[in-house]
């Protein structure tokens, strides 16, 4: 059984997911396991296929992203995906929202 430390910092890696992906996506398209990649490379966020591909499905179900069929040179086409408008948009958003929780958890825990 997942101690309780594990299970807040499972509801906290779960909270700012989304706007780790959108952050992913803000220079350019990538496809699912890209991004499964890239998150592992920061274990804080390391994530499964089977917690980013839902998420993706709604973010694109949402007018957050974009997806396209890429032939891939070694094995089937790659669905990548990139932020539209209003992704770019909500990113912002949650970008602040994060820079302001994050401010405020540092006075309170003695940070600057």
């Amino acid at each position: 059984m997942a101690s309780e430390r594990d299970q807040w910092a499972s509801q906290l890696r779960k909270g700012v997911l989304e706007l780790a992906v959108l952050a992913l996506l803000a220079d350019e398209a990538k496809y699912g396991s890209q991004l499964v990649d890239e998150l592992a490379g920061r274990p804080a966020l390391e994530i499964t296929g089977g917690t980013l591909y839902p998420l993706l499905a709604r973010l694109s179900k949402g007018g957050l992203v974009t997806t396209t069929w890429v032939e891939s040179p070694a094995g089937p086409p790659r669905k990548y995906y990139a932020l539209s408008d209003a992704g770019r948009t909500r990113l912002a958003g949650l970008t602040a929202e994060f820079r302001a929780v994050a401010a405020a958890m540092a006075t309170l825990l003695g940070g600057n």
